[in-house]
């Protein structure tokens, strides 16, 4: 036999003789145990009643008119912000307007019905439709939740004052025309916090 044959031989040799050994002492004991886990997702859902909040007709300069609202979190997660975003189109009667109809409208956010003259914030539709959510929960949402957000399970009234003003010019351009509003509220979550 060659030397590389008796060499080849060797190596093969000590590898079976290792693994019979280490075959021969893989010998222990186990004990297993199951856990099983649930991750459930919570929602959040917002809901506003009633969900038409105006729908008046025949107003003239310096009217006013007052709704309030309810914001319900009907969701199993508490809300630590609620957004606003504004949208209006203006339907011009007569194709006479040389002015945004939204800027001679005022809107007041107000605490409550029984403190109808404690105003949370003021502006304009025009300027509303202009700001960011953020802005809008700043001085809206937020003095009237503060930190506690809309918890779950509860509801919030909202109250507002819609002013046709009156600038004591010529506002003949309005009659007749017709301003259809929409108001889309969102809702955010608290931070997430170890459970």
């Amino acid at each position: 036999m060659g030397m590389k044959k008796q060499l080849s031989m060797g190596i093969m040799s000590a590898a079976l003789g290792m693994t019979l050994i280490g075959g021969g002492t893989y010998a222990y004991f186990s004990s297993s145990s199951t856990s099983n886990n649930t991750f459930a997702v919570g929602t959040l859902d917002l809901s506003v009643e009633p969900t038409v909040v105006v729908d008046v007709g025949d107003l003239k300069p310096g009217d006013s008119v007052i709704r309030d609202f309810e914001l319900q979190n009907n969701g199993s997660l508490d809300m630590e912000k609620v957004f606003l975003q504004t949208e209006y189109e203006v339907n011009d009667a007569k194709g006479d307007n040389t002015e945004d109809f939204g800027k001679h409208i005022e809107v007041e956010f107000l605490y409550n019905a029984d403190k109808l003259d404690e105003v949370i914030y003021k502006t304009t539709l025009d300027k509303l439709k202009d700001m960011s959510p953020e802005a809008v929960n700043k001085h809206i949402f937020y003095p009237n939740f503060g930190e506690k957000g809309l918890p779950a399970g509860e509801a919030d009234d909202l109250v507002v004052k819609f002013n046709f003003i009156d600038n004591g010019e010529d506002q003949n351009q309005f009659q007749g025309d017709s301003l259809q509003l929409k108001w889309t509220f969102q809702a955010q979550q608290t931070e997430g916090e170890e459970k």
